[in-house]
């Protein structure tokens, strides 16, 4: 069973067997071609890889049958195409782009790596997909996926061992 995450009317949702949550994606919906920096959340299948998380905004580690780890302070993701760490956590302070992992806001808290453009890596293709906290009225992403914090906890209670997050294009 997958999470299926889609347009619903004017916004969208995440569903896992008969649980439906409001999710937020890219801020340029969900669409079949991605690049670096577009804000698409790519349509497709991707496998989770693991779930990370900040182990001062969280009592205890997030419940998943995914191997779990706590994001440090100076954990990056490297997002510069031409880097040979692309699309690839780093240690800060890192030279090229990156995305900083422990954010001031709480949309971090607990990320969920997909398995986006990961094997084998294309440069350009796009990095750091993840499905993570929603801000404050489900903002857009920069290409996420994103559930309250509660809703992430309740999916990840929830799923089983190969469980894939399907961003559904419109039909």
């Amino acid at each position: 069973m997958d999470l299926i995450v889609k347009r619903v009317g004017d916004g969208w949702q995440a569903s896992y067997g008969g649980k439906v949550w409001r999710a937020a994606v890219g801020r340029s919906g969900i669409q079949a071609e991605k690049t670096e920096g577009d804000g698409v959340s790519p349509i497709g299948c991707w496998p989770i890889l693991r779930v990370l998380y900040r182990a001062d905004k969280l009592a205890a580690p997030p419940v998943s049958v995914f191997e779990t780890a706590r994001i440090e302070p100076n954990d990056g993701w490297c997002d510069a195409p031409d880097h040979p760490d692309y699309n690839r956590p780093v240690s800060l302070p890192f030279e090229a782009s990156h995305e900083e992992m422990w954010r001031e806001d709480d949309v971090y808290d607990i990320v969920v790596v997909l398995g986006h453009n990961h094997d084998p890596i294309v440069p350009g293709a796009g990095s750091a997909i993840f499905l993570h906290v929603a801000s404050e009225g489900y903002g857009p992403t920069a290409g996420c996926a994103a559930l309250t914090r509660e809703d992430l906890l309740e999916f990840l209670a929830m799923a089983r061992p190969g469980t894939r997050l399907c961003f559904q294009g419109e039909d």
